[in-house]
């Protein structure tokens, strides 16, 4: 005889997928989801619509419920137009990949006209750098060390980022996001 050991399922390990009003993800990158317990308080304060639930059950002394696996907001949040500039995003817009060499590993930024020679913090003027790169780039301009980014730096869009998001899925996506998240299969990082 054969017997079924049904894994225990720690709520922990149940995320919600947040979608906004219009049922898009807020962020793909990174994916907007929020722990299980936020995600009943939003429910609690009617902020948001269960649209997909887990099998799992989180119990009080008075009440149950399945923990939400997909919620959308009720009120529509107007994506910013202009994203951040944060290392994260740097990272995202250039694809997590070295402008100078293509390395994927030991990420830092680098100002393409260094801040001792009057460079700024911009999206203008910074990229996506390995430390070696960077390290042996050093305060120097790109003419002096013959290294210059494989793209120009730029400011991206919501959708450029979005975009290369995409190219990026998580680990895990459970069965119930599926129907709301467009990962581009076709494309590789």
């Amino acid at each position: 005889m054969t017997i079924h050991v049904q894994p225990v399922v720690r709520p922990e390990a149940c995320p919600a997928l947040v979608l906004n009003a219009d049922f898009r993800p807020l962020s793909y990158y990174p994916l907007s989801i929020w722990c299980w317990q936020d995600a009943i308080k939003a429910v609690f304060l009617d902020r948001v619509n269960i649209v997909s639930e887990y099998d799992k059950v989180v119990r009080s002394p008075t009440f149950e419920i399945r923990l939400p696996s997909v919620i959308s907001l009720k009120t529509y949040v107007k994506p910013s137009r202009h994203p951040a500039f944060t290392r994260f995003n740097v990272f995202l817009r250039d694809r997590f990949t070295c402008q100078y060499c293509g390395a994927r590993e030991d990420l830092t930024f680098d100002h393409v006209i260094p801040r001792s020679k009057g460079g700024q913090t911009t999206w203008e003027n910074v990229v996506a750098a390995c430390a070696p790169c960077n390290l042996k780039k050093a305060d120097r301009l790109p003419r002096e060390v013959e290294m210059w980014p494989r793209q120009n730096p730029f400011a991206p869009t919501v959708h450029d980022l979005h975009s290369n998001g995409r190219l990026f899925p998580p680990n895990y996506l459970h069965d119930s996001w599926l129907d709301y998240l467009y990962w581009d299969s076709e494309l590789e990082p």
